[in-house]
């Protein structure tokens, strides 16, 4: 027994006198190779990651979703005017209502999308799903530009609208559940969270760039113009975007996991202990029979997570707007001056998720909505600008936790051979019911009760159903993804890695 105690030490095969660095990368290689009994693990199995291939990966698929949350800002910033340009109505709230509810419709066929593309990445390969939504989001919002007002069509103005709002929401269902899935696959265990967090980057380049450009156009022209042609300047820009991330993704290879999916000399080494994960691939109720518990769990996280992020990121301008009768500009200023600045922390929150764990940076985000969302709002509303700021930025770092951390720990919920299809599932489903309905519920909630502070409330039952979900999550960090071999950064490391086994006593 003393033995076997001794072997199952991870300490006790490090060298004496080692660093506490040796230590600790020893120890999480013993606990790697611990969790693969069966088989053993085998050199050619470890994928050793080549860092310019995983930053190539990391930027095309962050492009395109900065494209993906350009064109939803897009939307969100000009509620105002596209309400005037395709439901004159005459009333100010049935106009802006009517025009959040065309964003929301786009949320109701997500789950179709990623019921669509998901599977579909499964068998296909991630890189030719990602390349096929990337040209639908940019056909959708391109002819977005190119609709005409109600003014000259009449009916057919909404319809429209809403037709290529669904090509939208189609080809979305399709995009976070890839990209995160490609830069997973791609990234070395030990700096996922790092390399994840740069998929959020694109989401808070995204909207900033949006912002940014509705500001300008708002600035420079008045009313008039803009609900003439200038509200069509943003839309129109999203083609050429959209061809700039194509060429990216179609670049790229097949994620190295799912290459060794595919691999058929792997795949017979590992049946015995996946034939679950390969019986199930591709195949959409064998998902929802194997996967329901964690496809709960991924609806309970990203409800959470998307009622705040859209809620801060696209709702807040129209609220500062139309609820507190801030200018266009100024609102859209102070969005853009929070972004920035989680633009500059937001690799370092991976970095931490990396260090520390997802767990305690996803709690401290709901834990920060939850407690600081009624402060936050209360600073907002007196109107200065130093307080609507520290309001604003108080809200922005509760939500840079959860920024930072989900894009590494959605993806590691399922298992290869049905990720990309179950993640595309679970997070749009919830998408779809709580984050593309955020404006909308709360435009309503605040017209029914005459609060304006039913914002914050919104986000602390959020952020309160988060707070649940990450305390029955499993910590993956530093971990393999759930069905894959280990990813590492160097041949030395995967060298330490199969000789670690030896540390791991046999039952």
């Amino acid at each position: 027994m003393a033995a076997s105690s001794h072997q199952a030490d991870p300490e006790a095969t490090a060298h004496p006198g080692a660093d506490p660095e040796a230590v600790k990368r020893h120890r999480t290689l013993f606990r790697a190779v611990r969790r693969r009994r069966n088989p053993p693990l085998r050199r050619t199995d470890i994928t050793v990651t080549d860092e310019a291939a995983v930053r190539r990966a990391v930027k095309a698929a962050s492009l395109g979703n900065a494209m993906e949350w350009f064109d939803f800002g897009i939307y969100s910033y000009l509620a105002v005017t596209l309400g005037h340009v395709f439901f004159p109505s005459g009333n100010d709230t049935v106009q802006l209502l009517s025009s959040f509810a065309t964003f929301a419709v786009s949320f109701l066929v997500r789950p179709v999308g990623g019921m669509v593309f998901g599977p579909m990445g499964d068998k296909v390969g991630r890189k030719k799903v990602l390349a096929l939504t990337m040209i639908l989001m940019a056909i959708g919002t391109f002819a977005i530009g190119l609709v005409p007002s109600y003014a000259t069509i009449g009916f057919w103005a909404p319809v429209l609208l809403i037709f290529f709002r669904l090509v939208q929401g189609f080809s979305t269902g399709g995009e976070y559940g890839g990209a995160s899935t490609f830069i997973a696959e791609y990234a070395p265990d030990k700096r996922r969270g790092f390399f994840g967090s740069f998929l959020e980057f694109g989401t808070l380049a995204g909207y900033a760039g949006a912002a940014g450009l509705v500001t300008i156009l708002t600035t420079l022209l008045d009313d008039g113009a803009m609900e003439s042609w200038g509200w069509r300047i943003p839309f129109l820009v999203a083609g050429p975007l959209g061809l700039v991330g194509l060429y990216l993704r179609l670049r790229l290879d097949e994620t190295p996991a799912f290459q060794k999916l595919e691999d058929q000399t792997y795949h017979s080494a590992t049946e015995a202990a996946s034939a679950v994960e390969t019986s199930a691939k591709g195949d959409l109720a064998k998902i929802f029979r194997h996967y329901w518990p964690s496809l709960i769990l991924c609806v309970a996280l990203v409800g959470a997570y998307n009622i705040t992020h859209y809620m801060l990121l696209s709702y807040m301008p129209t609220y500062l707007t139309d609820e507190l009768g801030y200018d266009d500009s100024h609102g859209l200023l102070i969005l853009i001056g929070t972004m920035l600045v989680l633009m500059l922390v937001i690799s370092r929150v991976g970095v931490l998720s990396d260090r520390y764990g997802r767990k305690p940076l996803l709690m401290a985000g709901m834990i920060g909505f939850f407690v600081l969302s009624i402060p936050a709002f209360l600073l907002i509303k007196q109107g200065a600008l130093v307080a609507v700021s520290a309001g604003m930025l108080m809200l922005g770092l509760s939500l840079v936790c959860l920024l930072g951390t989900m894009s590494a720990t959605l993806p590691a919920l399922f298992p290869t051979p049905v990720r990309y299809g179950s993640l595309s599932v679970g997070y749009n489903v919830s998408a779809s019911l709580f984050g593309g309905t955020a404006p909308l519920v709360i435009t309503a909630l605040i017209s029914v009760s005459g609060s304006d502070m039913m914002p914050a409330y919104y986000a602390m039952a959020a952020a309160l159903v988060g707070i649940v979900a990450v305390a029955c999550l499993k910590e993956t960090a530093q971990q393999p993804l759930n069905g894959s071999p280990p990813s590492v950064e160097s041949k030395e490391e995967a060298a330490e890695l199969v000789e670690a086994q030896a540390a791991v006593p046999k039952f």
